[in-house]
């Protein structure tokens, strides 16, 4: 099995909807990056880069529309023959047993190019039992310390390849292959939308108040009220629509049935968390967020997402940003994989 070195290459993943806001984000980062191929829609190999200067700088200050990165170290050729994993498993311990650290858990990230033959657990089983018996390091799917990642791709017409390389996952901007964070769909669960909200408490690294108090604007049918009480947070739910009654029936939810403006005026209680999910105009939720600021305890947090139109993205959000800066601190910003045509930000005051 023949490793080709290339030049430092790395593997960036993105919305494909976002696309041009995130090579933006890339060229600013890394000016001599250059886009060798799109193995997949929203999947970019990257030429021109050096993987580890660009993860420190984006560790430090992540992008908001880059989901993830892994680096391209070593580019193997899978011949198609029945041996083919076997002899890349082998090829991967000679390789980057000696870059593992013994001491970390580690993990293996595989992805696999749409229509071609393997699958993902046919890799990661076989390779992490032989690097743990060969290098001795704890496996650790969920909390990893080191991640190799593997890309499985046909890079010419006729010829599959594996990209392997080797990261902290810190420097890999999401802890999940791809920045896919898949949640289980629990038993009670009022929407969908509760999965933003647990993505970007995780990916923010948010610790709600023991029994805080949280106001939820916009909070019909109640999604992100159960998850808030799931924290032991007694909500405030203001919307003038219904809630689930599953949420209602919960003594500590008090539903308003009122409009978020209308119980701003009326003089509101102060409260140590607000969510705001409201279907609005990013820089109308801006101001609306912004007129809040009074009602947020100090060391309060905000947790909100911002509506995108489907042009002139980049103008209507620098606008809101500019907004929230007025009362808040921009946290954390993120295009997070449950989102859809919106980001989610993390405010603090």
């Amino acid at each position: 099995m023949n490793s080709i070195q290339p030049q430092p290459t790395l593997c960036l993943t993105t919305d494909p909807d976002f696309l041009g806001l995130a090579l933006a984000e890339l060229r600013a980062a890394a000016p001599r990056a250059v886009i060798q191929a799109e193995l997949e829609a929203g999947v970019l190999l990257v030429t021109g880069a050096d993987f580890f200067e660009l993860a420190e700088a984006w560790r430090r200050r992540p992008p908001i529309f880059v989901r993830h990165i892994c680096p391209v170290m070593a580019v193997y050729e899978l011949p198609g023959s029945a041996d083919d994993l076997e002899r890349l498993q082998d090829q991967i311990v000679t390789d980057f047993g000696p870059l593992l650290d013994p001491e970390f858990s580690f993990s293996i990230q595989t992805r696999v190019q749409p229509g071609l033959l393997y699958k993902p657990f046919d890799v990661n089983k076989p390779v992490s039992a032989a690097v743990t018996r060969a290098v001795g390091a704890p496996l650790d799917v969920r909390n990893p310390t080191q991640i190799l990642s593997i890309l499985i791709a046909r890079l010419s017409n006729s010829q599959f390849s594996a990209l392997v390389g080797l990261s902290l996952t810190a420097h890999n901007l999401s802890d999940w292959a791809g920045g896919k964070r898949r949640f289980a769909r629990e038993k009670g669960q009022v929407s969908r939308a509760e999965f933003k909200l647990l993505e970007a408490l995780e990916t923010f690294r948010i610790d709600l108040p023991p029994r805080g108090v949280a106001l939820d604007l916009g909070a019909s049918p109640g999604g992100w009220t159960r998850v808030l009480r799931q924290r032991e947070q007694y909500v405030t739910a203001v919307d003038p629509g219904e809630l689930d009654p599953r949420v209602t029936a919960d003594s500590r939810v008090r539903h308003l049935r009122m409009l978020a403006e209308t119980y701003l005026a009326d003089e509101p209680d102060q409260f140590d968390v607000i969510v705001n999910d409201m279907r609005m105009d990013a820089r109308d939720s801006a101001r609306l967020m912004s007129a809040y600021a009074d009602q947020l305890y100090p060391g309060g947090v905000v947790i909100m997402t911002l509506k995108l139109p489907e042009y002139n993205r980049e103008p209507i959000l620098h606008n809101a940003f500019e907004i929230l800066r007025e009362r808040y601190e921009i946290a954390g910003a993120r295009h997070l994989f449950h989102n859809r045509s919106e980001i989610t930000v993390y405010l603090k005051k």
